[in-house]
């Protein structure tokens, strides 16, 4: 018979024996691995030739850009982001004649675009609030007293319907062209757009009255990227190498 003494010592010794083997490991303490995403291949845009091709949209037949006779900087491209913005963000770069979609891993889409000429210009921070493709153009008033050849293109409100009446129609020759995007600030329309526009020459000047330009095939592909609520910055404070 085991007396109650020997059982103690026992279940004593192997407490112990289980106590030693819990403080005693093979190695140093187990530490969770940290997962870091991989930056993905830079997207392939393809040749100049291609990106800038005769294109249809939406029964519109968008001609072909002679991109040769255009800078190489304002091709549209993938490259390092100079912005520092939160992936998303459109910045326009005016002193460059630059637009930027911020992506991730430190990288931006980049395209050329045509500025409004002196005393037209706009700059600040504002949202993206809402986008058409192919949309109507609504000369504003002052356009109109500076243009009167623009007048039959005046728009009216319809309380009723809620909808503004008049305006050109959509179309290759429309000033907005195949795509635009409103620019609000502070929750009011600024009355600046990025939109497209067929007059390729304009790209990295500034002769339009106020609105960022881009050639139509870029713009398609802007619109694309680009959603609703993003948040855009017009500023002239970035310094580009290439």
């Amino acid at each position: 018979m085991i007396s109650r003494r020997s059982l103690l010592t026992v279940v004593t010794a192997s407490a112990a024996s289980a106590a030693l083997a819990g403080c005693t490991t093979s190695g140093p303490p187990r530490r969770d691995r940290v997962v870091t995403e991989a930056p993905p291949p830079v997207e392939e845009l393809g040749a100049p030739v291609m990106m800038y091709a005769a294109v249809n949209d939406g029964g519109h037949a968008v001609p072909a850009v002679p991109i040769e006779r255009i800078d190489r900087r304002y091709h549209r491209q993938v490259v390092p982001d100079p912005t520092g913005e939160r992936p998303g963000t459109v910045v326009v770069d005016t002193g460059n004649h630059f637009l930027y979609v911020v992506q991730r891993f430190g990288r931006a889409m980049r395209y050329g675009v045509g500025l409004g000429r002196q005393g037209f210009e706009w700059s600040g921070d504002g949202v993206i609030e809402w986008k058409q493709a192919w949309p109507r153009w609504h000369p504003p008033e002052e356009m109109i007293e500076r243009q009167p050849e623009l007048k039959k293109y005046s728009t009216t409100y319809d309380p009723v319907t809620r909808e503004w009446k008049g305006g050109m129609e959509p179309g290759i020759s429309n000033p907005l062209g195949a795509r635009a995007l409103y620019i609000y600030q502070g929750g009011k329309d600024t009355l600046y757009r990025l939109h497209g526009s067929p007059e390729w020459w304009s790209i990295g000047k500034s002769v339009s009255s106020g609105c960022v330009r881009l050639i139509n095939q870029d713009v398609i592909d802007l619109y694309d990227r680009v959603a609703e609520k993003s948040p855009i910055v017009v500023t002239s404070g970035l310094r580009v190498t290439a």
